[in-house]
């Protein structure tokens, strides 16, 4: 799968591995930019979306936020891995 034509369902995928990842310790947010690959801009309006469905929460300390992803996070996880295996074994890109 290439990463230079990656749709929103393929980001949002990028962004819970990657949280997932950090575990209970959370992500920060240059971090999560980083590893998801996306403009700050773009993270903002990803963010949004992902923290108001449930599948992650921001945690505000000391000033700084932190992600951590949640259990409906990990379904929906879970569940993109098996479409992206599926679409895989069919040599379809989703």
């Amino acid at each position: 799968m290439s990463n230079m034509n990656r749709n929103n369902i393929q980001i949002m995928g990028d962004l819970l591995s990657a949280t997932e990842f950090e575990g209970s310790n959370g992500i920060k947010v240059t971090t999560l930019i980083r590893k998801g690959n996306i403009s700050h801009t773009r993270f903002k309006s990803f963010i949004e979306n992902m923290t108001g469905s449930g599948l992650i929460n921001k945690i505000e300390f000391d000033g700084h936020n932190t992600f951590v992803i949640t259990d409906k996070g990990r379904m929906y996880l879970e569940k993109y891995k098996q479409f992206q295996n599926l679409t895989d074994s069919f040599g379809l890109e989703i």
